[in-house]
């Protein structure tokens, strides 16, 4: 639901509990009640592709769930969601970007303990990308209307025995048949690299193959196919930066080119899954597909900067459905 401040406020009077997403004005603006929310004007609405700062993407908790009240989450604490979030439900986490806590979460969530046997999904709060350097990316307790920068905030949202929540993601990229790539430690840059085991630099191995930066490394984790996507390529410093965390050991491949977005996710969409509790896309989708005043038939949300589906992710779009059990 793409809404007024107003409208939000007339749902929080009738005691609904929202997630929202929105410019920090708006979420300023929102009284206190049962909501999270996080800073981002990029939007899938349902007349497509958005860029606002006058309206609040809002999803509803379902009716016959029972939202918790919103927890913060910092450095010292949030490693307890996966024992926190509920054994019958779902966990909605909203962490801001390029903060510690996103870095922390993003190389330690696959530790966590429970993180896997819990539906966990959420995404990473930004800013217009005008704003970069002028404005942080910030996270709401709407229950004590305050905001963060450097902390998390997450709403459990506990199910009916009669009900159960379905995380899911739809990642429209493979990896291609190209060069096998590693790397000799974890974390947000590289340098050094091996590719098909020999040792190069990274940054000046992917200029010299002159490759495309929008497309992100893969790798199967499990069956996952998961996306490191490439934040900037430093060639003065020879360093590769991203925005999510590649990780020591584990074997990468740049994806394929995708052709269209629109057709790629509307393909790789479930049937069915049209009105989610919950979902959320990457704001490099967004730009790169150009998906900005399409009607692209995508599920509805924030764009973000980076999604969360137990671990952090890029460049995926991430849902959670709530049905009945069979």
């Amino acid at each position: 639901m793409f809404a007024t401040v107003d409208e939000v406020k007339a749902l929080l009077g009738r005691g609904k509990s929202l997630v929202l997403a929105g410019e920090e004005d708006l979420l300023r603006a929102v009284p206190q009640g049962s909501w999270i929310g996080g800073t981002i004007p990029y939007f899938m609405t349902e007349d497509g592709g958005r860029t606002s700062r006058e309206r609040i993407f809002v999803q509803p908790v379902p009716t016959l769930a029972h939202a918790r009240a919103p927890v913060v989450y910092g450095l010292d604490s949030i490693a307890k969601i996966g024992d926190e979030s509920p054994d019958n439900g779902y966990t909605i986490l909203i962490l801001p970007a390029f903060s510690a806590i996103h870095q922390q979460y993003a190389l330690e969530a696959p530790q966590y303990h429970d993180l896997f046997l819990k539906t966990i999904g959420g995404w990473i709060s930004g800013m217009h990308l005008d704003d970069i350097g002028k404005r942080s990316p910030l996270v709401f307790d709407g229950t004590r209307s305050e905001s963060f920068g450097d902390k998390g905030v997450a709403l459990h949202v506990e199910l009916p025995n009669s009900h159960r929540a379905e995380l899911a993601i739809v990642n429209i990229f493979e990896p291609s048949e190209g060069d096998v790539i590693q790397f000799p430690s974890s974390g947000f840059s590289a340098n050094e690299c091996t590719v098909n085991g020999e040792t190069r630099n990274f940054c000046e191995y992917f200029s010299s193959k002159k490759l495309d930066s929008r497309l992100p490394l893969v790798a199967d984790f499990c069956g996952a196919l998961i996306n490191v996507s490439i934040r900037e390529l430093d060639t003065a410093k020879g360093e590769v930066q991203f925005y999510a965390p590649i990780f020591q050991g584990v074997s990468y491949r740049l994806a394929r080119p995708v052709g269209s977005y629109p057709e790629r996710f509307s393909a790789a969409i479930p049937a069915g899954v049209n009105a989610p509790a919950f979902s959320c896309n990457c704001v490099l989708n967004y730009l790169y597909g150009e998906l900005e005043h399409k009607k692209t038939g995508l599920l509805q949300g924030p764009m973000t900067f980076g999604e969360i589906a137990f671990q952090l992710l890029n460049q995926t779009l991430v849902h959670i459905t709530v049905s009945p059990v069979a």
